[in-house]
């Protein structure tokens, strides 16, 4: 016997051919008196003419089937199909059914079945089963049966089976809307700059995640420019990613003038509104398109990194703690000139901690070398360059978000 694990084929019962004298009538029978439901009602290419109903719970089949008065199947009708229904309670069935003038050709019985099994405290197992026999319009007999145990078992069975499929269901309808509201929270437009071209990207290793990456028009022509991590994955860290969001949009009035200010309100709001152990990586800079200043704080956050026309390497490093674990909460900010052809990259560590098969991280160093390779492409055209290169070294399933910012001054 082989064994047949989760990639065996699916295998059923399709369906039990019943011969009846009239489809119609018999239809009407297992319809009305024994409340089936109709399973398919079609014209063959034969021109015959295909009836077919399921019992109430029923994974199986009955096909009505007419045959010609002189061929050997007619001479089936009125036989005895063999075919048997379980039921958990026969005598509830039982009189409901003879109430609808469905007929019995006995009242339920009850018979004692002794299995061949592993004693039980000395005594082998006896079931008991109840059953009886019922007729259609045409007199084929069908069993109708309930067997202790074993019917109770393959009931319990089919209702957790069926509570777990709809427990399934629901967990993959609310995860395909937290998708699509996620989504959302990343921002659908860039503000348009004179003396900058961005781009921003997330590619999430599950449907939701703890990453985050922002635009923000904080008006007289300046631009926020926000990467952040979420402490865990999933769902959990998808629902303290709006909350980050949220408190970042509502409070960034302030952020043109009081930066500091700004990200403090930031981090106490995120601190009341979340337990204690949540915490979020968070780098932040203001661009001013006038002057082609960068204001930035980098909160915990790995140090963001601006390569020079020149090709030399400026690394932003941590002005400040991690976001949510502290009440009292103090940061500062560092200013940068970028300069014609510069290219600014914030990142997440989905990026630099991919590992290939042998073991090695994708690293700061790739990435920069990535950066150089590509920095010539317009910001859209460099963001898929580098992720492709990310792909390409850690081919296996994604671990982690990743998420990416670059800004070409122009």
């Amino acid at each position: 016997m082989t064994d047949a694990g989760p990639s065996a084929p699916y295998l059923s019962v399709h369906a039990v051919n019943v011969y009846v004298r009239n489809q119609d009538r018999s239809l009407r029978f297992y319809l009305d008196c024994l409340g089936f439901t109709l399973a398919l009602d079609a014209k063959m290419q034969s021109g015959r003419r295909w009836v077919a109903v399921s019992p109430p719970n029923g994974t199986t089949v009955l096909s009505l089937i007419e045959p010609e008065k002189d061929s050997p199947e007619f001479k089936l009708i009125g036989r005895n199909t063999q075919v048997t229904f379980v039921t958990e309670d026969v005598a509830a069935k039982f009189r409901e059914w003879r109430l609808r003038g469905v007929k019995f050709r006995h009242t339920p019985r009850l018979r004692r079945i002794k299995y061949e099994a592993e004693p039980v405290l000395g005594r082998s197992p006896v079931w008991g089963v109840i059953s009886t026999r019922f007729e259609d319009l045409d007199r084929n007999t069908f069993a109708l049966v309930s067997v202790d145990e074993v019917s109770q078992a393959l009931e319990m069975e089919r209702r957790a089976r069926a509570e777990q499929q709809e427990a399934e269901r629901r967990a993959a309808q609310e995860l395909e809307i937290a998708t699509s509201v996620q989504s959302r929270l990343f921002p659908q437009t860039c503000p348009p700059l004179n003396t900058l071209e961005y781009a921003g990207i997330c590619v999430q290793a599950r449907r939701v995640g703890g990453d985050y990456y922002d635009f923000l028009e904080l008006g007289r022509d300046r631009l926020g420019l926000v990467v952040g991590d979420i402490a865990g994955k999933g769902i959990a860290a998808a629902l303290l990613m709006a909350n980050l969001q949220a408190n970042l949009r509502s409070q960034c009035a302030i952020a043109l003038d009081e930066p500091e200010r700004f990200l403090q309100s930031v981090n106490r709001l995120f601190f009341q509104n979340t337990e204690e152990h949540a915490y979020a990586t968070l780098f932040f800079a203001e661009y001013d398109d006038q002057t082609r200043r960068l204001r930035y704080a980098n909160c915990g956050h790995l140090a963001a990194l601006l390569l020079r026309r020149d090709d030399t390497l400026d690394r932003l490093e941590p002005t400040a703690t991690v976001l949510g674990l502290f009440d009292a909460w103090e940061c500062s900010t560092g200013e940068r000139i970028l300069e014609c052809g510069d290219t600014l990259a914030l990142y997440t560590d989905g990026i630099t901690e991919a590992f290939n098969d042998a073991d090695e991280e994708f690293g700061e160093v790739r990435l920069v070398e990535a950066l150089r390779r590509h920095c010539g492409r317009p910001s859209k055209d460099l963001l898929q360059s580098v992720i492709g290169e990310v792909r390409e070294f850690s081919p296996k399933e994604q671990q982690d978000d990743i998420t990416l910012i670059v800004a070409k001054c122009l």
